[in-house]
């Protein structure tokens, strides 16, 4: 039996042969993708401010820019390799999803505690860890790359 124009079957166990992802993958992206989107207003918004408004001190304005935009960069990256099924998406979002945990606790207690940030900090990342380790998730996000490791 051969598929159309006359070449092979595809094996249905290839992912590559159904365009069809789980619902629950789709999930996942589109929560990193919000979380990546979000980051990237914040930057935004650091920008912003750091060049209009003059800041105590800005050095600490500046590092915390820059720690932003690194984490913006990190997190778009996540979404980029979840869509392309990367295998060492798992890893990085869960230590993201940590992150933004510890992030979520830190404002639920304290002088500035401020609940409703903290469970939309908590929330999501929990969500997104669950999602990260659901087995028809782990299949999609199992590519490996083929070439060797480099050595230097």
């Amino acid at each position: 039996m051969t598929g159309q124009h006359g070449e092979p079957p595809v094996a249905a166990t290839d992912r590559s042969a159904s365009g069809r992802r789980p619902a629950l993958y789709w999930l996942l992206v589109l929560l990193l993708a919000a979380e990546a989107t979000l980051l990237a207003v914040a930057t935004a918004y650091l920008l912003v401010e750091i060049l209009t408004v003059r800041p105590d001190s800005y050095a600490s304005a500046a590092a915390i820019l820059v720690l932003t935009l690194i984490a913006t960069v990190w997190l778009g990256a996540i979404v980029v390799g979840a869509l392309r099924g990367r295998g060492w998406i798992r890893g990085a979002a869960i230590v993201w999803q940590v992150l933004q945990i510890a992030v979520g606790v830190g404002s639920l207690q304290g002088t500035f505690a401020n609940p409703s940030v903290g469970l939309w900090l908590i929330v999501p990342a929990v969500l997104v860890v669950v999602l990260l380790l659901v087995p028809s998730v782990v299949a999609v996000t199992s590519a490996r790359d083929d070439a060797p490791p480099r050595t230097y």
